[in-house]
């Protein structure tokens, strides 16, 4: 009886240990939960550890508070020599810094243009702008446009600092689970924290290439007048006489046309004629 009594006791003692397990995770995971969606000032000194108690970490400040402003312009100008406006804008942007991201040229009889999307480092924005003015022979319009996006940048290095500070601690979590139910549960936040993370990274990549480099969009054209393909009188005369021949055949051909509505205005006039006619006859006759 006494050896019943022992084996149901152990038997007792080792399920009530093998219970605990899980809600002693799920304290630990509701604890790193909570400290991630706490501010970064509040947890990052304060983050559970594996014993369900909590553990120091130094501090993750956010040292760089520094303006992040986004510069963008446009500018629509004539110009007298188009191409050589073009090579003059492309030498000096490249002088400071910068590169041609996209480029488009339109052309008709009267204009011909060129737009430019210029890309310079922020700090050369300014004189990438006097450069271009200078050789615009009339500018149509101007526009600059700077949005500060500092508290946004700081935002976001925030929340990536504590994602990057709640995956380390889970990752500190999992190399001292040793039930396959518990490593389960940690990869698989692991891996929602690390999806989380590239994203955000990636915001604050882009959010920083568009404050370090900043766009200008530059648009310039020169007037095409029609002129006379020769300088002489003779051949002045050669092409207007061209242009009278070529007048000519496209009234020809444009009669040519319309030639059913010709013929009916024949007809019609030879029958009012011929009515005409008859009239005059009975009057003489009367």
């Amino acid at each position: 009886m006494k050896r019943v009594l022992t084996i149901v006791l152990i038997a007792f003692v080792f399920t009530g240990c093998k219970q605990a397990s899980v809600p002693e995770l799920d304290l630990k995971v509701a604890t790193l939960e909570k400290a991630k969606a706490s501010p970064l000032s509040e947890n990052a000194d304060k983050i559970a550890d594996t014993n369900g108690a909590v553990a120091s970490s130094p501090p993750q400040i956010i040292s760089d508070t520094s303006k992040k402003l986004i510069k963008t312009g446009d500018i629509s100008f004539e110009t007298g020599d188009l191409y050589g406006t073009r090579k003059k804008i492309i030498t000096s942007l490249r002088n400071l810094g910068g590169y041609v991201s996209e480029e488009n040229e339109s052309n008709d009889s009267y204009r011909r243009g060129l737009t430019l999307k210029l890309r310079v480092p922020s700090k050369n924005f300014d004189l990438l702008l006097d450069s271009v003015s200078g050789n615009a022979v009339k500018i149509d319009s101007k526009n600059i446009r700077v949005a500060d996006v500092t508290s946004q940048f700081i935002d976001i290095k925030t929340s990536l600092a504590n994602q990057q500070l709640l995956e380390k601690r889970y990752q500190e979590l999992l190399k001292r689970s040793d039930k396959m139910s518990d490593v389960l549960q940690i990869e698989n936040k692991l891996t929602e924290i690390r999806t989380s993370i590239d994203s955000t990274q990636g915001t604050l990549n882009y959010l920083s290439r568009q404050v370090a480099y900043s766009t200008l969009e530059v648009t310039f054209y020169s007037d095409q007048t029609p002129q006379y393909s020769g300088a002489t009188a003779g051949d002045r005369l050669s092409a207007s006489l061209k242009g009278g021949w070529e007048l000519l055949q496209a009234l020809f051909f444009g009669i040519i046309n319309i030639w059913p509505l010709a013929i009916v205005a024949v007809i019609a006039f030879m029958v009012v004629k011929r009515w005409r006619a008859k009239r005059k006859l009975r009057v003489v006759q009367q």
